[in-house]
């Protein structure tokens, strides 16, 4: 199980923002416990601009972008795909998140402080990372947080052909094996590269409610990391 960490101070409230508002506030910090608790409050941690010293906002879009478990789209080409890759969970965290992190990709924003925090995360047991390999090269992968029955998605990259949604289709296997419905896949915001694979736009009420019944279900069976120490 992922090790608990000590609890924030700090406490989100997106419930009272006006519709179509994805702001909650500025500030705070990326503790361990911070983004925990922003994450079963429906909020999560992004600059509010590229500058590397931009402070941090805590989002909760609305509308908020989701893909449904079930309403996955699969064309044949990305079936195809699918069978040239393996996917494997948790072996190459680091290498994804610095992939995902390069600030030469078009519209980066993963800065040093974040790649740390979610680093932190990821030993206590909560970040993880969904990759597809050709051979025993990483070909893509993304990473996001697991707390119950909620992944919420940060990232994703590719550095060959339909590797990232090869990534997304493994993840969205694993949680369909697990078998309670209920499980919620977080994307933030439905760009139209994820509603070509089945993500749609739902109110942020609706997030909320979907959000709740989804953090009471067990975790997914995932690899635990080894470095228990996190909190040290």
């Amino acid at each position: 199980m992922p090790i608990e960490p000590p609890p924030s101070g700090y406490r989100f409230t997106p419930a009272g923002l006006p519709d179509g508002e994805d702001l909650v506030g500025v500030g705070a910090d990326l503790e361990p416990g911070t983004l925990l608790t922003a994450y079963r409050s429906g909020v999560f941690p992004m600059p509010v601009s590229r500058h590397r010293k931009a402070a941090i906002g805590w989002w909760s879009p609305d509308p908020r972008g989701v893909l449904p478990i079930e309403g996955l789209r699969v064309s044949r080409s990305l079936r195809g795909s699918c069978r040239r890759y393996e996917i494997r969970i948790d072996t190459a965290y680091d290498e994804v998140i610095r992939a995902c992190a390069d600030p030469r990709r078009p519209g980066g924003w993963i800065r040093s402080d974040i790649r740390t925090a979610y680093t932190r995360l990821h030993e206590l047991g909560w970040a993880h990372s969904v990759e597809a390999w050709s051979g025993e090269r990483l070909a893509g992968g993304l990473y996001g947080v697991a707390i119950g029955g909620l992944f919420a998605g940060e990232s994703m990259f590719h550095r060959d052909r339909d590797a990232s949604k090869v990534a997304l289709v493994g993840l969205v296997e694993l949680l369909r094996s697990v078998g309670e419905s209920g499980r919620l896949v977080d994307v933030q915001w439905a760009t139209p590269h994820l509603a070509a694979l089945g993500a749609v736009e739902v109110s942020r009420a609706r997030y909320l409610s979907d959000l709740r019944h989804a953090l009471d279900l067990p975790l997914p069976d995932l690899p635990v990391p080894r470095h228990r120490d996190a909190l040290g």
